[in-house]
């Protein structure tokens, strides 16, 4: 055998070199353009939106990308457009939220050109830069630093951080590796830096934040021996390796990240990254146009195009991978002290790829939707990730990364992510997953006890008390239940959670039509003002909590008073504007009266104007949308981007509908941006969107059809579309016409 290879090893070289160039060949479009050159990664920079510009694969585990290094809201995900300066560039970051973890690793190329210091980023050496002298785009992200004229190029692979810095002639020029450099929520316990030779570190960060117990090892490789090294003598967080530049020269870095070890963070390396930079980089930018050709759509306005692309790339941010080539990662086990606090355990995933950072309150309402159209390879990954959590943990997440649940927001929302996957067909343990839905709905922490007890949450005197947001949610989480139970034959658990998802119901005051909150003796909170943000409604109003009964709106529309009340209250909603000495919070973004686009309980209020037959209404609302919340430009988003469920969001309803109630197998229909899409699903087929008619005077929609049949219903199935076919839109001017046939909503307690 041995003779066999070393004959033939030419063959086989040519032979893997034909078939890697066939892994990476991609589509070419009609117009021979790649999708990945609509994709701006500075959307979302500037402003609310709390997303960063650096280099990272679809759902990989790295984010290597640039840190201003000045702590600060603006800066939650390391970087701000508005800055000047960059400190280094860390290997993870968070994408879109308020939460500020991360930034590991951080790695600053330097030389004798300068040595200015300030306090504002700890005295770390740092450099000015121009957006002129920057570029990024999928895979990739480089940037001039100006202080030291080093051009400094990002790359990934899923487990390895890849950077070149470009050196001009200098014979004091360093590279400096800080494990001690935090910002924000973050705060390091513990390091280890470990010089394996000339050309080798190897070691590990410990921190503690958000997320609790993070441990990530690292490998990194570096193409040109290090002359020397200093390792900071005080504790030894840093090391300054130290080269000599006789001509310019690019020094290639290569970083491979593991939750176990350095030395599974080594192999990473040789089996993902033992190419040249530019070889990774095509790589890295094919996996992105790969993912981006599963859709398709028309349109001559290249900022819609820019926007569109931009956002399948931003949903594509989270879930990030978590376990190493061979399956194994640091389990979930500080949760809840089931084993012993400082004694972590390798846990391995045997027949799924395990992910983490899941954002749970924000991603269950359109994100995991559309991964269940998009990226229907990762649905039982992610669900047999959430159950990984579960079995090391007792409880399904609610908020976590990194192997750590931070219990950030409410909710038990991996349940509709799971009864959603499991009602599409999608193959998991059954079984396994049911009892941690219905475990997850018994524990008596987080008040889903005293919610068992007393069939809402009451009024306590905890910071961000939140009872009215935590009896709807966890009503709506009950109702996933029920419906899981009933299909699995568990009538007794069916009527039980049944009757729990009625449990906002308790919190309704019909006097003055407001889910309001309530003391433990029943009486209702006074005073009360419904645009108040207070600690009774999780980062929104009464306002904007109104209408949060996705599995019951015909019920909602009762207690409101029947249609016309309903429809004059959503009315109200959109138009009634907070006056100018309101105090309005940090997440109260993207205002259209009360409607606050910037933050998750608002996104399917304009839906439900379908419902009272009037989706004029909901078609107008969600065009405006469409079209004033979102930019090319990095002030683009309205609000945080939240780990995918902004951009899914957009990419949902410029198709033309929505997931009102995530766990139905439904989709509201609403009003397509483009004049044609066409989605790839179930290997060749295709679920094609046309409109007919189309332009900007006719803003509203006649009729739909679907494959030629004229619906007579305002939604479309999850089956129909995996089914491949055409959806129509006939478009008009005419609102009259778009109002005058009464559609059927999907039925209450039903799942398609």
């Amino acid at each position: 055998m041995k003779v066999w290879i070393k004959k033939y090893s030419g063959f086989l070289i040519f032979l893997l070199l034909f078939v890697g160039c066939n892994e990476l060949e991609v589509k070419e479009h009609k117009t021979n353009q790649r999708l990945t050159q609509y994709v701006n990664p500075f959307i979302g920079t500037d402003g609310p939106g709390n997303t960063y510009p650096g280099a990272t694969v679809p759902f990989g585990m790295v984010q290597l990308s640039p840190d201003i290094g000045i702590p600060g809201w603006d800066r939650i995900a390391g970087y701000y457009y508005q800055d000047s300066i960059i400190t280094g560039f860390s290997h993870l970051h968070l994408t879109g939220t308020g939460a500020g973890d991360l930034c590991d690793i951080l790695v600053m190329p330097t030389n004798s050109k300068s040595s200015k210091r300030i306090k504002e980023n700890n005295f770390k050496p740092f450099s000015k830069f121009d957006h002129k002298q920057e570029t990024a785009f999928p895979g990739y992200y480089s940037v001039n630093l100006l202080d030291y004229d080093i051009t400094a190029e990002m790359t990934a692979t899923k487990h390895v951080g890849v950077h070149r810095y470009t050196f001009p002639k200098d014979k004091k020029s360093s590279i400096h590796v800080d494990l001690g450099y935090a910002i924000n929520w973050d705060k390091p316990t513990g390091w280890f830096i470990d010089v394996v030779n000339d050309s080798t570190l190897q070691g590990y960060r410990m921190s503690t934040g958000w997320a609790r117990n993070q441990k990530v090892y690292f490998e990194m490789q570096f193409s040109k021996p290090f002359e020397s090294y200093e390792i900071n003598e005080v504790d030894k967080s840093k090391i300054v390796l130290q080269y000599n530049i006789k001509q310019e020269e690019a020094i290639t870095v290569k970083t491979g990240l593991s939750s176990v070890s350095s030395k599974a963070a080594g192999k990473a390396i040789v089996i993902e990254a033992d190419s040249s930079f530019d070889t990774i980089k095509t790589t890295a930018e094919n996996a992105w146009e790969r993912e981006l050709q599963k859709v398709e759509i028309t349109s001559d306005n290249q900022n819609k195009k820019t926007i569109f692309y931009t956002m399948m790339y931003q949903s594509m941010l989270a879930p990030t991978l978590y376990g190493d080539i061979n399956g194994d990662y640091k389990a979930a086990n500080d949760a809840n002290g089931k084993y012993k606090k400082g004694k972590d355990t390798i846990a391995t995933a045997i027949d799924f790829v395990r992910y983490d950072t899941f954002s749970l309150w924000d991603t269950f309402r359109a994100a995991h939707p559309l991964y269940t159209i998009l990226h229907q390879e990762k649905i039982p990954d992610i669900v047999k990730s959430l159950l990984a959590h579960y079995k090391e943990t007792d409880i399904l997440p609610v908020w976590s990364m990194q192997g750590s649940e931070t219990n950030m927001m409410m909710g038990y929302h991996a349940v509709p992510v799971i009864v959603d996957a499991y009602f599409k067909g999608f193959k998991f343990n059954v079984n396994l997953a049911y009892e941690a839905c219905k475990a997850s709905a018994m524990v008596r922490g987080r008040k889903i006890g005293v919610y068992q007890e007393l069939g809402y949450v009451p009024v306590d005197e905890e910071h961000e008390n939140w009872s009215v947001s935590k009896t709807m949610e966890y009503a709506y989480d009950d109702w996933c239940i029920a419906m899981f139970a009933k299909d699995l034959g568990k009538e007794k658990d069916y009527h039980y959670f049944l009757k729990r998802s009625e449990s906002w119901k308790n919190l309704y005051n019909t006097k003055n039509s407001w889910l309001q909150p309530k003391h433990t003796s029943g009486a209702f909170v006074t005073p009360f003002v419904p645009k108040e943000y207070s600690p009774y409604y999780c980062e929104s109003n009464a306002w904007q909590y109104y209408w949060f009964v996705p599995q019951d709106i015909n019920g909602l529309i009762s207690k409101t008073g029947g249609k016309d009340r309903f429809e004059q209250k959503l009315d109200s909603m959109f138009s009634y504007f907070p006056e100018p000495e309101d105090k309005l919070p940090l997440f109260s973004t993207g205002m259209i009266g009360q409607y606050a686009h910037g933050n998750e309980p608002s996104h399917h209020v304009a839906y439900l104007y379908n419902h009272i037959n009037k989706p004029a209404k909901t078609q107008k609302l969600i065009r405006q949308i469409l079209e004033e919340q979102y930019k090319n430009e990095p002030n683009g988003h309205c609000g945080n981007e939240d780990c995918g469920q902004m951009s899914s969001w957009y990419i949902f309803n410029s198709l033309g509908f929505y997931p009102v109630n995530p766990a139905q197998g439904v989709y509201d229909l609403g009003i397509p941006l483009f004049k044609e899409a066409k989605i790839k699903v179930n290997g060749d087929k295709f679920f094609s969107i046309k409109t007919e008619n189309f332009g900007n005077e006719n803003n509203v929609v006649k009729q739909v059809s679907l494959n030629g049949e004229v619906l007579q219903r305002a939604f479309i199935t999850h089956k129909e579309i995996m089914n491949g076919g055409v959806l129509i839109f006939t478009m008009t001017s005419d609102i009259e016409q778009a109002n005058e046939n009464p559609l059927q909503a999907a039925e209450v307690n039903k799942i398609y």
